[in-house]
Protein backbone atom coordinates (compact mmCIF):
# COMPACT_ATOMS: atom_id res chain seq x y z
CA UNK A 1 0.00 0.00 0.00
CA UNK A 2 1.35 3.44 -0.93
CA UNK A 3 2.30 5.65 2.00
CA UNK A 4 -0.32 8.43 1.99
CA UNK A 5 2.21 10.78 3.53
CA UNK A 6 4.21 10.83 0.29
CA UNK A 7 1.50 12.80 -1.46
CA UNK A 8 0.53 15.12 1.39
CA UNK A 9 3.39 17.63 1.04
CA UNK A 10 2.41 18.35 -2.58
CA UNK A 11 -1.20 18.87 -1.57
CA UNK A 12 -0.24 21.21 1.24
CA UNK A 13 2.12 23.11 -1.04
CA UNK A 14 -0.64 23.64 -3.58
CA UNK A 15 -2.88 25.20 -0.95
CA UNK A 16 -0.08 27.42 0.32
CA UNK A 17 0.66 28.63 -3.20
CA UNK A 18 -3.00 29.60 -3.61
CA UNK A 19 -2.54 32.00 -0.72
CA UNK A 20 0.29 33.70 -2.63
CA UNK A 21 -1.67 34.12 -5.87
CA UNK A 22 -4.73 35.29 -3.92
CA UNK A 23 -2.61 37.92 -2.19
CA UNK A 24 -1.12 39.14 -5.46
CA UNK A 25 -4.54 39.36 -7.10
CA UNK A 26 -6.09 41.21 -4.17
CA UNK A 27 -3.28 43.75 -3.94
CA UNK A 28 -3.51 44.41 -7.69
CA UNK A 29 -7.23 45.18 -7.68
CA UNK A 30 -7.00 48.88 -6.65
CA UNK A 31 -5.10 49.44 -9.91
CA UNK A 32 -7.63 47.79 -12.22
CA UNK A 33 -8.61 50.24 -14.93
CA UNK A 34 -6.25 52.95 -13.67
CA UNK A 35 -3.88 52.79 -16.65
CA UNK A 36 -0.82 52.14 -14.45
CA UNK A 37 0.30 48.61 -15.17
CA UNK A 38 3.64 48.86 -13.38
CA UNK A 39 1.93 49.97 -10.17
CA UNK A 40 -0.42 47.00 -10.42
CA UNK A 41 2.47 44.64 -11.12
CA UNK A 42 4.56 46.09 -8.31
CA UNK A 43 1.77 45.61 -5.78
CA UNK A 44 1.26 42.02 -6.95
CA UNK A 45 4.98 41.24 -6.86
CA UNK A 46 5.37 42.56 -3.31
CA UNK A 47 2.37 40.58 -2.08
CA UNK A 48 3.44 37.36 -3.79
CA UNK A 49 7.00 37.64 -2.51
CA UNK A 50 5.81 38.23 1.06
CA UNK A 51 3.51 35.21 1.06
CA UNK A 52 6.02 32.91 -0.66
CA UNK A 53 8.50 33.72 2.10
CA UNK A 54 6.22 31.93 4.59
CA UNK A 55 5.82 28.70 2.59
CA UNK A 56 7.78 25.63 3.70
CA UNK A 57 9.68 24.83 0.56
CA UNK A 58 13.05 25.63 -1.02
CA UNK A 59 12.07 27.46 -4.19
CA UNK A 60 14.22 29.02 -6.87
CA UNK A 61 12.67 31.28 -9.49
CA UNK A 62 13.85 29.71 -12.75
CA UNK A 63 11.90 32.06 -14.93
CA UNK A 64 10.19 35.25 -13.83
CA UNK A 65 8.37 38.10 -15.47
CA UNK A 66 8.98 41.80 -15.92
CA UNK A 67 12.45 42.18 -17.38
CA UNK A 68 11.28 42.59 -20.95
CA UNK A 69 9.33 45.77 -20.18
CA UNK A 70 11.36 46.97 -17.18
CA UNK A 71 8.47 46.20 -14.84
CA UNK A 72 8.83 45.03 -11.23
CA UNK A 73 9.67 41.36 -11.02
CA UNK A 74 10.49 38.34 -8.95
CA UNK A 75 13.94 37.95 -10.45
CA UNK A 76 15.47 34.87 -12.00
CA UNK A 77 17.53 32.96 -9.44
CA UNK A 78 15.71 34.48 -6.47
CA UNK A 79 15.24 32.05 -3.57
CA UNK A 80 11.78 31.98 -2.04
CA UNK A 81 10.22 30.01 0.78
CA UNK A 82 11.53 29.10 4.21
CA UNK A 83 14.18 26.75 2.80
CA UNK A 84 12.51 23.82 4.54
CA UNK A 85 10.64 21.20 2.57
CA UNK A 86 10.83 20.14 -1.10
CA UNK A 87 13.38 21.71 -3.45
CA UNK A 88 11.46 23.24 -6.35
CA UNK A 89 11.80 25.21 -9.55
CA UNK A 90 9.31 28.05 -9.89
CA UNK A 91 7.87 30.04 -12.76
CA UNK A 92 6.01 33.11 -11.58
CA UNK A 93 3.86 35.80 -13.11
CA UNK A 94 2.29 37.94 -10.38
CA UNK A 95 0.04 39.37 -13.09
CA UNK A 96 -0.28 37.64 -16.43
CA UNK A 97 -1.93 40.50 -18.25
CA UNK A 98 -0.68 43.74 -16.71
CA UNK A 99 -2.04 45.70 -19.67
CA UNK A 100 -5.39 43.98 -19.22
CA UNK A 101 -5.38 44.99 -15.57
CA UNK A 102 -4.44 48.57 -16.34
CA UNK A 103 -7.21 48.83 -18.92
CA UNK A 104 -9.81 47.03 -16.81
CA UNK A 105 -10.15 44.22 -19.35
CA UNK A 106 -10.85 40.54 -18.76
CA UNK A 107 -8.51 37.54 -18.34
CA UNK A 108 -5.79 38.96 -16.07
CA UNK A 109 -4.40 36.28 -13.73
CA UNK A 110 -1.91 35.86 -10.92
CA UNK A 111 0.06 32.68 -11.60
CA UNK A 112 2.62 30.37 -10.01
CA UNK A 113 3.90 27.09 -11.45
CA UNK A 114 6.14 24.68 -9.52
CA UNK A 115 8.03 21.52 -10.40
CA UNK A 116 10.88 19.45 -8.96
CA UNK A 117 14.29 21.14 -8.75
CA UNK A 118 16.13 20.99 -12.06
CA UNK A 119 13.09 20.00 -14.11
CA UNK A 120 12.12 23.37 -15.64
CA UNK A 121 13.75 24.66 -18.80
CA UNK A 122 15.54 27.94 -18.06
CA UNK A 123 14.33 29.99 -21.00
CA UNK A 124 15.21 33.33 -19.41
CA UNK A 125 17.83 33.97 -22.10
CA UNK A 126 15.10 34.83 -24.60
CA UNK A 127 11.87 36.71 -23.99
CA UNK A 128 9.61 34.99 -26.53
CA UNK A 129 8.80 31.55 -27.87
CA UNK A 130 6.49 30.23 -30.58
CA UNK A 131 3.98 27.79 -29.11
CA UNK A 132 1.21 25.42 -30.05
CA UNK A 133 -1.10 23.89 -27.45
CA UNK A 134 -4.01 21.46 -27.81
CA UNK A 135 -5.83 18.89 -25.75
CA UNK A 136 -4.71 15.25 -25.51
CA UNK A 137 -5.99 14.65 -29.05
CA UNK A 138 -3.01 16.58 -30.42
CA UNK A 139 -0.47 13.91 -29.43
CA UNK A 140 0.96 12.33 -32.57
CA UNK A 141 -1.34 14.48 -34.71
CA UNK A 142 -0.14 18.10 -34.47
CA UNK A 143 3.40 19.34 -35.12
CA UNK A 144 4.56 22.96 -34.88
CA UNK A 145 6.80 22.41 -37.93
CA UNK A 146 3.78 21.93 -40.18
CA UNK A 147 1.64 24.73 -41.66
CA UNK A 148 -1.20 25.74 -39.35
CA UNK A 149 -3.83 24.73 -41.91
CA UNK A 150 -2.43 21.20 -42.07
CA UNK A 151 -2.43 20.97 -38.28
CA UNK A 152 -6.01 22.18 -38.05
CA UNK A 153 -7.23 19.65 -40.60
CA UNK A 154 -5.40 16.84 -38.79
CA UNK A 155 -6.78 17.89 -35.41
CA UNK A 156 -10.29 18.18 -36.81
CA UNK A 157 -10.05 14.62 -38.12
CA UNK A 158 -8.71 13.35 -34.80
CA UNK A 159 -11.49 15.00 -32.82
CA UNK A 160 -14.30 14.22 -35.23
CA UNK A 161 -15.03 17.88 -35.88
CA UNK A 162 -15.26 19.96 -38.99
CA UNK A 163 -12.40 22.42 -39.40
CA UNK A 164 -15.01 25.16 -39.40
CA UNK A 165 -15.95 24.21 -35.85
CA UNK A 166 -12.41 24.68 -34.49
CA UNK A 167 -11.59 27.83 -32.52
CA UNK A 168 -7.97 28.97 -32.32
CA UNK A 169 -6.68 31.34 -29.64
CA UNK A 170 -3.88 33.68 -30.73
CA UNK A 171 -2.51 36.93 -29.37
CA UNK A 172 -3.78 39.93 -31.34
CA UNK A 173 -0.41 41.27 -32.46
CA UNK A 174 0.93 42.59 -35.79
CA UNK A 175 3.40 39.70 -35.86
CA UNK A 176 0.45 37.31 -36.14
CA UNK A 177 -1.30 38.92 -39.11
CA UNK A 178 -0.21 36.21 -41.53
CA UNK A 179 -0.90 33.43 -39.02
CA UNK A 180 -4.43 34.72 -38.41
CA UNK A 181 -5.04 34.88 -42.16
CA UNK A 182 -3.86 31.28 -42.52
CA UNK A 183 -6.12 30.07 -39.71
CA UNK A 184 -9.14 31.71 -41.30
CA UNK A 185 -8.16 30.51 -44.78
CA UNK A 186 -8.21 26.96 -43.41
CA UNK A 187 -11.80 27.56 -42.34
CA UNK A 188 -11.29 27.75 -38.57
CA UNK A 189 -12.34 30.65 -36.37
CA UNK A 190 -10.04 32.77 -34.22
CA UNK A 191 -10.30 33.94 -30.65
CA UNK A 192 -7.98 36.95 -30.53
CA UNK A 193 -6.36 37.53 -27.15
CA UNK A 194 -5.52 41.07 -26.12
CA UNK A 195 -2.91 39.81 -23.67
CA UNK A 196 -2.13 36.89 -21.37
CA UNK A 197 -1.87 33.67 -23.38
CA UNK A 198 -1.56 31.41 -20.32
CA UNK A 199 -5.35 31.16 -20.02
CA UNK A 200 -5.58 30.63 -23.78
CA UNK A 201 -3.20 27.68 -23.62
CA UNK A 202 -4.94 26.11 -20.64
CA UNK A 203 -8.38 26.46 -22.21
CA UNK A 204 -7.04 24.83 -25.39
CA UNK A 205 -5.99 21.78 -23.36
CA UNK A 206 -9.04 21.57 -21.10
CA UNK A 207 -12.05 19.47 -22.03
CA UNK A 208 -15.28 21.26 -22.79
CA UNK A 209 -14.01 24.79 -23.45
CA UNK A 210 -14.64 26.90 -26.55
CA UNK A 211 -10.97 26.88 -27.57
CA UNK A 212 -9.39 23.95 -29.42
CA UNK A 213 -5.88 25.27 -30.14
CA UNK A 214 -3.65 28.07 -28.89
CA UNK A 215 -0.83 29.18 -31.22
CA UNK A 216 1.64 31.97 -31.84
CA UNK A 217 4.56 33.82 -30.35
CA UNK A 218 4.19 34.79 -26.70
CA UNK A 219 6.33 35.22 -23.62
CA UNK A 220 8.80 32.56 -22.55
CA UNK A 221 7.75 32.88 -18.88
CA UNK A 222 4.16 32.29 -19.94
CA UNK A 223 5.30 29.32 -22.02
CA UNK A 224 7.02 27.54 -19.14
CA UNK A 225 4.13 28.34 -16.81
CA UNK A 226 1.64 27.00 -19.32
CA UNK A 227 3.69 23.81 -19.75
CA UNK A 228 3.26 23.00 -16.05
CA UNK A 229 -0.50 23.30 -16.45
CA UNK A 230 -0.57 21.23 -19.65
CA UNK A 231 1.26 18.43 -17.82
CA UNK A 232 -1.61 18.25 -15.35
CA UNK A 233 -4.22 18.27 -18.11
CA UNK A 234 -2.57 15.60 -20.24
CA UNK A 235 -2.49 18.03 -23.15
CA UNK A 236 -0.09 18.54 -26.04
CA UNK A 237 2.42 21.39 -26.31
CA UNK A 238 5.47 22.26 -28.40
CA UNK A 239 7.58 25.41 -28.46
CA UNK A 240 10.43 26.99 -30.42
CA UNK A 241 12.34 29.91 -28.98
CA UNK A 242 11.85 33.12 -30.94
CA UNK A 243 14.69 35.65 -30.50
CA UNK A 244 13.83 39.20 -31.55
CA UNK A 245 17.27 39.98 -32.97
CA UNK A 246 20.79 38.61 -33.43
CA UNK A 247 21.90 39.87 -30.01
CA UNK A 248 19.12 38.00 -28.26
CA UNK A 249 19.78 34.91 -30.38
CA UNK A 250 23.42 34.96 -29.27
CA UNK A 251 22.42 35.38 -25.64
CA UNK A 252 19.99 32.49 -25.93
CA UNK A 253 22.65 30.26 -27.47
CA UNK A 254 25.12 31.22 -24.75
CA UNK A 255 22.59 30.16 -22.11
CA UNK A 256 22.26 26.72 -23.69
CA UNK A 257 19.03 27.21 -25.61
CA UNK A 258 18.99 25.66 -29.08
CA UNK A 259 17.87 27.84 -31.96
CA UNK A 260 15.38 26.09 -34.23
CA UNK A 261 14.87 23.16 -31.86
CA UNK A 262 11.32 22.00 -31.23
CA UNK A 263 10.98 21.74 -27.46
CA UNK A 264 8.47 19.06 -26.54
CA UNK A 265 6.44 19.25 -23.35
CA UNK A 266 8.90 17.04 -21.47
CA UNK A 267 11.72 19.35 -22.59
CA UNK A 268 9.91 22.38 -21.19
CA UNK A 269 9.14 20.69 -17.88
CA UNK A 270 10.56 17.24 -17.15
CA UNK A 271 8.89 14.65 -14.98
CA UNK A 272 5.35 14.32 -13.72
CA UNK A 273 5.29 16.40 -10.56
CA UNK A 274 4.02 19.86 -11.42
CA UNK A 275 1.65 22.27 -9.77
CA UNK A 276 -0.07 25.18 -11.45
CA UNK A 277 -2.00 27.76 -9.46
CA UNK A 278 -3.85 30.81 -10.79
CA UNK A 279 -6.14 33.38 -9.17
CA UNK A 280 -8.26 35.72 -11.24
CA UNK A 281 -7.42 39.41 -11.07
CA UNK A 282 -10.18 40.35 -13.52
CA UNK A 283 -13.02 38.15 -14.76
CA UNK A 284 -12.16 35.70 -17.51
CA UNK A 285 -12.91 32.39 -19.13
CA UNK A 286 -10.67 30.45 -16.72
CA UNK A 287 -11.58 32.01 -13.36
CA UNK A 288 -13.54 34.97 -12.03
CA UNK A 289 -11.73 38.08 -10.89
CA UNK A 290 -11.44 39.57 -7.43
CA UNK A 291 -14.75 41.01 -6.23
CA UNK A 292 -15.41 43.13 -3.16
CA UNK A 293 -18.82 42.87 -1.52
CA UNK A 294 -19.01 45.14 1.52
CA UNK A 295 -16.69 43.71 4.20
CA UNK A 296 -15.81 40.62 2.09
CA UNK A 297 -13.35 40.10 -0.76
CA UNK A 298 -14.13 37.13 -3.01
CA UNK A 299 -11.37 35.34 -4.94
CA UNK A 300 -11.54 32.51 -7.45
CA UNK A 301 -8.59 30.21 -8.14
CA UNK A 302 -7.73 27.05 -10.04
CA UNK A 303 -5.17 24.42 -8.98
CA UNK A 304 -3.83 21.85 -11.45
CA UNK A 305 -1.70 18.96 -10.17
CA UNK A 306 -0.04 16.58 -12.59
CA UNK A 307 0.73 13.78 -10.12
CA UNK A 308 -2.95 13.23 -9.42
CA UNK A 309 -4.27 14.62 -12.71
CA UNK A 310 -6.72 16.84 -10.85
CA UNK A 311 -8.25 20.23 -11.49
CA UNK A 312 -9.55 21.94 -8.37
CA UNK A 313 -11.46 25.18 -7.97
CA UNK A 314 -10.87 27.26 -4.86
CA UNK A 315 -13.37 29.97 -3.92
CA UNK A 316 -12.39 32.06 -0.92
CA UNK A 317 -13.82 34.88 1.14
CA UNK A 318 -11.42 37.32 2.79
CA UNK A 319 -12.22 39.97 5.37
CA UNK A 320 -11.47 43.41 3.93
CA UNK A 321 -10.28 44.50 7.38
CA UNK A 322 -7.36 42.08 7.12
CA UNK A 323 -6.15 43.71 3.91
CA UNK A 324 -6.78 47.44 4.24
Amino acid sequence: MRDAGVLNPDRNLALELVRATEAAAIRATPWIGKGRKNDADGAAVDAMRAFLATVDFDGVVVIGEGEKDKAPMLFNGEHVGTGRGPACDIAVDPIDGTSLTAAGRQNALSVIAVSDRGSMLDASGVFYMDKIVTGPEGHGVVDIRRPIGENLRALAAATGKDVGDLRVAVLDRPRHTELIDQIRAAGAGTRLLLDGDVAGGINAARHGTRIDVCVGVGGSPEGITTACAIKALGGFMQAVIAPRDDEEAARAADSGLELGRVYELDDLVAGDNTLFVATGVTDGGLVDGVRRDGPIIHTSSIVLRSKSGTVRRVSAEHLVSKWW
